[in-house]
C-alpha cells in the first residue's frame, strides 16, 4: 500500500504551519517547545522508572499508569520532534511518507491512549464501589488483556483512518494548517468526494470515544455516591484527589479533541485551531505525570528513592 499512495496522489510533500513568520521568533517558540518536549519526557520516564523499579508499585494502577506513561512519551514524540525541528532549520516541509506515518502514529497512540483512560476509570469503580472483588476483577491477566486491547484498539482506529485519509487524491494545494499532520486539513487538500468515507470514520470514531466518555462519567457517577457515604473525612480526600484529576484529564483531552474534529467551518482559525490542537495532543502527555503523581505519596516516595539507586548504579 505504501508503494503505491504517491501515485494516488500528486503531491509529494505536505508543508506544515510555521509557528511564527520570523525567523527569531521561531527560534523562540522552538525553545519553547523544547523545554515543554523535555519536561514531558522526564515526568513521563520518571513515572516509567519507578514503576518498573518498585515492587510495591506492581498494582493494577500503577500498571495503567505506567501504560499511561509510554503512550505519552510515543504521543508528543510523534509531533513535536518535527515541529521542532522545522522551527531550528526554518522549514516547513514534511514528506508523504512522514506525513501518512505521522497520522498513523497520532491516531494509534491517543486512541489506545483514550481506551487505556476509560479503563483507568473501571479500575477506580472496582477499587472503590467493589473493594472486595477487586483482586478477582482485576488480576494480573485481567489487567493485561484491557491493556492489550486498547492498544490493538488504538492500532485498528490508526490504520482505519490512514488508509482512508491517504487513498485520497490531493489536488488542492499541499499547505496544512497545523504544526502536525492532523486529518481535518489533510481532508481540505482532498479534491474527491470519496473524502466522506474518512468523514464518516472520524464521525465514528468520535461517537466510539464519546460513548466511552458516557462509560467514564457513569463510573465516576458511582464511584462519587460511594465516596460521599464514607464515613471517614480522609477516605473521602483519598478518594477525591484521586479520581478529580483523572477526570480532568479525560474531560480536557475529550471536549477539545471533539472540538477540533467536529467544530464548523465559520468558526475555525489558524490560532485556535492551534490552541484547540495543544490542548488535546501536547498538554495530556505534559501535564499528565504531575496530575497523576502530586498527591501520590507512594509515587512520590518510589521517585525519590530511585535517585540514589540510580546514582549507586553509576558509581
Amino acid at each position: 500500500m505504501c508503494l503505491q499512495m504517491p501515485n494516488i496522489s500528486s503531491v509529494s510533500e505536505f508543508l506544515l504551519l510555521a509557528f511564527a513568520d520570523m525567523h527569531e521568533l521561531q527560534l523562540l517558540h522552538f525553545a519553547l517547545v523544547l523545554g515543554i518536549y523535555l519536561a514531558a519526557l522526564l515526568g513521563n520516564g520518571l513515572i516509567l522508572s519507578a514503576v518498573a523499579c518498585h515492587h510495591r508499585l506492581h498494582t493494577p494502577m500503577y500498571f495503567f499508569l505506567l501504560n499511561l506513561a509510554l503512550l505519552d512519551l510515543g504521543c508528543i514524540s510523534t509531533t513535536l520532534p518535527k515541529a521542532m525541528a522545522n522551527a531550528l532549520w526554518d522549514t516547513r516541509a514534511i514528506s508523504y511518507q512522514g506525513c501518512a506515518a505521522q497520522v498513523f502514529f497520532f491516531f494509534f497512540l491517543v486512541g489506545a491512549e483514550y481506551y487505556l483512560l476509560t479503563v483507568m476509570a473501571y479500575d477506580h469503580y472496582v477499587a472503590i464501589c467493589k473493594p472486595l472483588h477487586y483482586g478477582s476483577l482485576l488480576g494480573s491477566r485481567a489487567c493485561a488483556q484491557m491493556a492489550a486491547a486498547a492498544w490493538g484498539s488504538g492500532f485498528l482506529t490508526a490504520v482505519l483512518h490512514m488508509a482512508t485519509t491517504f487513498s485520497l487524491p490531493f489536488c488542492r494545494g499541499n499547505a496544512v494548517d497545523q504544526f502536525f499532520c492532523e486529518i481535518p486539513h489533510i481532508l481540505k487538500l482532498s479534491c474527491s468526494d470519496s473524502y466522506l468515507r474518512q468523514v464518516g470514520a472520524l464521525v465514528f470514531s468520535i461517537f466510539l470515544a464519546f460513548g466511552c466518555f458516557v462509560f467514564i462519567v457513569v463510573s465516576y457517577v458511582q464511584i462519587f455516591k460511594a465516596v460521599l457515604k464514607m464515613p471517614s473525612s480522609q477516605g473521602r480526600h483519598k478518594a477525591f484527589s484521586t479520581c478529580l484529576p483523572h477526570l480532568a484529564v479525560v474531560s480536557l483531552f475529550v471536549s477539545t479533541g471533539m472540538f477540533a474534529y467536529l467544530k464548523p467551518p465559520s468558526i475555525s482559525s489558524p490560532s485556535l485551531d492551534l490552541i484547540v490542537t495543544l490542548l488535546y495532543s501536547v498538554v495530556p502527555p505534559a501535564l499528565n505525570p504531575l496530575i497523576y503523581s502530586m498527591r501520590n505519596q507512594e509515587l512520590k516516595h518510589a521517585v525519590r528513592k530511585l535517585f540514589p539507586y540510580m546514582l549507586l548504579k553509576h558509581a
